[in-house]
């Protein structure tokens, strides 16, 4: 946030306004100046931190862009960029090229990890995509087409969304946005008023205009320890796909359940563990061996922190009920390409 909506925001009311002369209404201009100002900021703060990366050689190369989130070189960008590549080049804002290890990837959310050798690299910090709000700024860098250190600017235009990946997973809880995003973007950062990674764009639908998607930061948060240390995710799935809702009041208050959301399913998997345990469609989760539920990215955390094949209680609301079912957490099988 610039210090002039800071300003705005933080002392509307708080000083004592003469009630003559009436106070004067933002000048269109000075908001459009600090609408200018967050964005040129948040490019200047971001843009050493963004890289371009190429896989392959001649009519078979390929490549997206990356953003680096540590100093010693260690890079988040999309599975899809870096395919099956051992390695890649790295391209840097100051123009300078390197060669990049890819260290993990996650074909089911779209993400790897790449790390180019140093340790004195610009990086980006990484924010936190559930405080994210409809209507917000944001920011996208990237290499859309071959043009390196793109900057365009939007707001988040829906969250919760849900997406099929290069693996033919559906991936939820994908942000949504109108920042203008191309081929080339892919891998690049999506980033709040702050400079904040928020997300790491990975689709768009053409030729559909304004219509761009995320994978949400805390997916990747989530998934970057396991990414680091095993090269790949291993996590327990149960064969669901939901949405965040908000529970009822009543209901909160007659199962003292302190929190305001929980997740709905919206699809079983034909003998997937959730249905196996007996779970319904239109059930809301509420909780998962014991910890609460309230968005998907927590039962994604859950499941990735649970042991495969270890019993977890399940609590959901069913038809004003509260009802508790048993679940085995299954691992994801290998994707299948198509």
């Amino acid at each position: 946030m610039s210090r002039f909506w800071q300003h705005f925001i933080t002392n509307g009311g708080e000083d004592e306004v003469p009630a003559s002369p009436a106070p004067q209404p933002v000048n269109d201009g000075d908001a459009l100046d600090a609408f200018s100002r967050v964005v040129v900021n948040v490019a200047e703060k971001l843009r050493p931190a963004v890289v371009n990366l190429r896989v392959g050689k001649g009519a078979r190369a390929g490549g997206g862009s990356g953003v680096l989130f540590t100093p010693d070189g260690f890079l988040l960008t999309n599975h899809h960029v870096v395919d099956d590549a051992d390695k890649v080049r790295v391209r840097l804002n100051d123009g300078s090229e390197l060669s990049g290890r890819v260290v993990g990837n996650d074909p089911w959310t779209d993400l790897a990890v790449v790390q180019i050798e140093g340790n004195t690299f610009p990086f980006a910090s990484l924010g936190d995509s559930a405080k994210l709000k409809v209507g917000q700024l944001a920011v996208a860098i990237g290499s859309p087409l071959g043009f390196e250190s793109t900057v365009t600017a939007g707001v988040i235009s829906a969250l919760g969304r849900t997406l099929r990946s290069v693996s033919g997973h559906l991936v939820d809880n994908i942000v949504q946005t109108d920042a203008a995003l191309n081929p080339g973007n892919s891998g690049g950062p999506l980033v709040d008023s702050h400079g904040r990674v928020v997300g790491i764009n990975t689709a768009i639908i053409q030729p559909a205009q304004g219509i761009c998607f995320a994978v949400p930061v805390n997916t990747a948060k989530t998934i970057l320890p396991q990414l680091l240390k095993h090269g790949r995710v291993i996590r327990g799935y149960l064969g669901l796909h939901a949405r965040q809702v908000p529970i009822a009041p009543d209901i909160r208050s007659k199962y003292v359940i302190d929190q305001k959301t929980g997740i709905e399913i919206m699809m079983l998997e034909e003998d997937g563990p959730a249905q196996n345990a007996g779970l319904w469609i239109e059930d809301v989760v509420v909780s998962f061996a014991g910890k609460p539920v309230t968005n998907i990215d927590d039962l994604q955390r859950l499941l990735t922190q649970h042991p495969v094949g270890m019993p977890a209680p399940v609590v959901v609301i069913r038809e004003g009920r509260r009802v508790e079912r048993t679940a085995v957490p299954g691992e994801y099988p290998s994707p299948v390409r198509g």
